[in-house]
Formats: C-alpha cells, sequence, structure tokens
C-alpha cells in the first residue's frame, strides 16, 4: 500500500566525487587521532554526524578541524558508500 502523503521517492543529489578520496582521507586521519587519545573512533564519529557537536572530535593532529572542512551529510554519504561497496 503506497503512503499517500508520500507517493513518490525522493531523489538524494549526491556529493561531487571528487572530493571522495578527500572525505575518507580525513575520516582515516581523525579515526586515528580518536585512538591515539584512547576514545572509541565510532562512537565519537557517530555523535559528531548526528549531533553537529565538533568537541566528539578531538583537536589532537588537527582532527577536528579537519573534519570541520566538510559537510555532514557529506561524510555519512561516503561511510555509507565504502559499506555498500564492501557488501554488494
Amino acid at each position: 500500500m503506497q503512503n499517500e502523503k508520500f507517493p513518490n521517492t525522493q531523489k538524494f543529489s549526491t556529493i561531487d566525487k571528487s572530493i571522495n578520496n578527500k572525505i575518507s582521507n580525513c575520516i582515516d586521519k581523525v579515526s586515528t587521532a580518536l585512538k591515539d587519545k584512547g576514545y572509541n573512533p565510532t562512537n565519537q564519529i557517530v555523535g559528531y554526524i548526528l549531533s553537529g557537536d565538533p568537541t566528539y572530535i578531538t583537536a589532537h593532529n588537527n582532527a577536528r578541524n579537519l573534519i570541520s572542512k566538510f559537510e555532514r551529510d557529506e561524510i555519512l554519504e561516503e561511510i555509507v558508500n565504502f559499506y555498500l561497496a564492501r557488501n554488494n
């Protein structure tokens, strides 16, 4: 049964493919910095993506500044792309 309020699937515009590699490198560097400081990178990055609060990311090795260069939806899209590529 189709939902009458939302009859069509919305299409999400994807990010420019040229920045995917930059985001991937950023996630790697942020993850390493979080591990260095004793944090769980998954928990901290998820907290950041959900809340937008930069204090979830350590300032160690410039990680907070690096991740703030990208929009959270761009980071999430890169993570989903990585997951789907590995599991399809």
